[in-house]
C-alpha cells in the first residue's frame, strides 16, 4: 500500500516505514552471510577472500547508475508528496529506460576489462582466478540487479515499504537453497555461489512486475505504454550525478583500500571480507532508517510541510542512536562467536575481531552522519553529501589507512574508519544548520523560497 507521509507522528511514520526496509535488508544481508558460511566453510578462506575481493570492482562499475536512479527516487516521492501522478508514472517510466540501456552498458565494460581491473588490484596469485570467475558471472546479470532494485527504491519512494521486503524474502530464501544446492551438492565451487544470486533476483525480479501490473496501475509496466521524459531524466541527473559520482568514488575507494589490505596477505582479506559481512549487518538500522527518513523528508517538502521536516530528522537520531548503542554493544562483545561461524581459521578470526571491537565503538558517529545526509538528500541536495562523503574517504580514510597500517599493521586501516565518520558527520551537521538544503527541492514552493537560509535552534 502506498504511504503518505505528510499526515500522522513523524516518529512512529518514519520507524513503521523504515522496519519492513530494516527487516528486507536483513533478509538481504542474511543470504550474503549464509553464502560467505558456505563459501568459507566448503570452499576454504582463498574463496572466501575471492569473493571479498570481488565486491569493491561490482560496486564501482553499479554504484554511478545506482546514484543516478536515486534521483529519480528523490523525483518520484515529491511529486507524489505534491499528488502529482501523471508525473510520478512518467518519472517512473524514465528511470526503467535508463537502467536497462545502463546495465548492457555495464555488462559489456565488466567483462571486456575484468583481468585488468584484478590485475591492478594485484591480489594474492591463490584468489585471482576466482575473483574473475565470480565477477563475471555476477556482471553478466546485473540486469537483474537494477530490475529488482529499482523496482523496490519506486515503491519505497512512493511509500511502500513492505511489498519491498515480502520480495526480498523470497530471494533470500531461494538464495539460501541454490547455494547450498549448488556448492554442497553439486560441486559447482566459487561459481555456484554467483549463479545462485542471479537466478534469486531474477525469479524476484519478474514476481514483483507480475505483483506490481496486477495491483499498482501507477507503476504498471508496459513495453508499448512506457514513456522517456527527457525533463524528468535531466532532474534526476542534476540531482542524482553527485550522489553517483560519490558512490563511484567511494567505490573506487574501496578498491583502493583493498589494495591496502591485499598488502597484508589473505588472512588479512579474509578477515576484512568477514568483518565487513557483520559490518554491513550492524550499520543497516542507521542506512535504512536514513532511507526512510529521505522519503519522508521528500514527501513532505512536496507537500510544503518543511516544519515536519526537523521533527522527523530529530526522531531519527534518537531512534537511531539507541539502536546504535544496542548493535555496538552486540558487536563489541560477539564479535569473536561472529567471525568464528564464517572460517575456523585463528588467524583470520583474530584479525577480523581487532576490525570489529575498533569499528562498533563509533556506530553513533555513523548513525548521526546518516541522518544528516537522510535530510539532505530527500530534499534534493545530493552536491554536499557528495563532497563531505569524498574529503571524509580520499583525503582522510585512505592517506590514514596506508600511513598508519605502515606503522601499527591491519588495525591501522581499521582506526581510519571512525576517524573518517567523525569528521563527515560534523561537516554534515553542520551544513544541515546552514538550511541551504531547503531550496533544492524539486517542487518549488513560495514559503520556502522565502524562507531565511539559516536554521534556528530550538528554544
Amino acid at each position: 500500500m502506498l504511504k503518505d507521509l505528510t499526515v500522522g507522528k513523524e516518529s512512529k511514520l518514519i520507524l513503521l516505514f523504515a522496519l519492513p526496509m530494516l527487516l528486507g535488508n536483513v533478509f538481504q544481508q542474511l543470504y550474503n552471510i549464509i553464502d560467505s558460511i558456505i563459501v568459507g566453510q566448503y570452499l576454504g578462506k582463498e574463496a572466501l577472500a575471492a569473493v571479498g575481493a570481488s565486491f569493491p570492482v561490482i560496486f564501482v562499475l553499479i554504484s554511478l547508475i545506482i546514484g543516478i536512479s536515486s534521483g529519480s527516487t528523490i523525483i518520484i516521492s515529491q511529486y507524489f508528496g505534491a499528488k502529482q501522478y501523471d508525473n510520478v508514472k512518467r518519472a517512473i517510466d524514465t528511470m526503467f529506460i535508463m537502467l536497462f540501456f545502463a546495465s548492457l552498458a555495464i555488462t559489456f565494460i565488466g567483462i571486456a576489462f575484468s583481468h585488468t581491473i584484478f590485475n591492478l588490484m594485484k591480489l594474492p596469485a591463490e584468489i585471482m582466478d576466482s575473483a574473475i570467475l565470480f565477477f563475471n558471472i555476477i556482471i553478466s546479470g546485473v540486469i537483474l540487479l537494477f530490475g529488482f532494485n529499482g523496482t523496490s527504491a519506486v515503491l519505497r519512494g512512493l511509500g511502500d515499504s513492505k511489498t519491498p521486503l515480502y520480495f526480498l524474502i523470497i530471494s533470500t530464501i531461494l538464495n539460501i537453497i541454490l547455494v547450498i544446492l549448488f556448492i554442497v551438492v553439486f560441486k559447482w565451487g566459487i561459481a555456484g555461489a554467483a549463479i545462485a544470486t542471479l537466478i534469486s533476483q531474477g525469479v524476484s525480479f519478474a514476481l514483483a512486475v507480475i505483483y506490481l501490473n496486477k495491483y499498482y496501475t501507477i507503476i504498471k509496466f508496459s513495453f508499448r505504454n512506457i514513456v522517456f521524459d527527457k525533463d524528468i531524466f535531466n532532474k534526476s541527473l542534476k540531482i542524482g550525478i553527485p550522489s553517483g559520482l560519490q558512490q563511484t568514488f567511494v567505490a573506487i575507494g574501496m578498491m583502493a583500500l583493498m589494495r591496502i589490505v591485499s598488502d597484508f596477505g589473505t588472512n588479512t582479506i579474509a578477515a576484512y571480507t568477514v568483518a565487513g559481512r557483520i559490518d554491513s549487518f550492524a550499520a543497516m538500522p542507521a542506512m535504512n532508517f536514513s532511507m526512510a527518513l529521505s522519503t519522508f523528508v521528500g514527501q513532505n517538502i512536496g507537500a510544503n510541510k518543511i516544519d515536519r521536516v526537523r521533527k522527523g530528522y530529530v526522531a531519527t537520531l534518537w531512534m537511531t542512536g539507541i539502536l546504535s548503542v544496542i548493535v555496538t554493544l552486540s558487536v563489541y562483545f560477539f564479535g569473536g562467536q561472529m567471525m568464528s561461524l564464517f572460517t575456523y581459521d585463528p588467524e583470520v578470526i583474530r584479525i577480523g575481531k581487532s576490525y570489529l571491537i575498533i569499528v562498533s565503538s563509533f556506530y553513533i558517529l555513523f548513525s548521526f552522519m546518516f541522518a544528516n545526509n537522510g535530510v539532505m538528500r530527500g530534499a534534493g541536495d545530493t552536491l554536499i553529501p557528495m563532497f563531505i562523503t569524498l574529503f571524509s574517504l580520499w583525503l582522510l580514510r585512505i592517506p590514514f589507512s596506508y600511513i598508519i597500517s605502515a606503522r601499527i599493521g591491519s588495525d591501522g586501516i581499521w582506526w581510519s574508519i571512525p576517524l573518517a565518520w567523525f569528521f563527515g558527520c560534523l561537516l554534515s551537521y553542520i551544513y544541515y544548520k546552514t538550511g541551504r538544503w531547503k531550496r533544492k527541492a524539486v517542487i518549488k514552493h513560495p514559503i520556502i523560497e522565502e524562507m531565511p537560509i539559516v536554521e534556528q535552534l530550538p528554544d
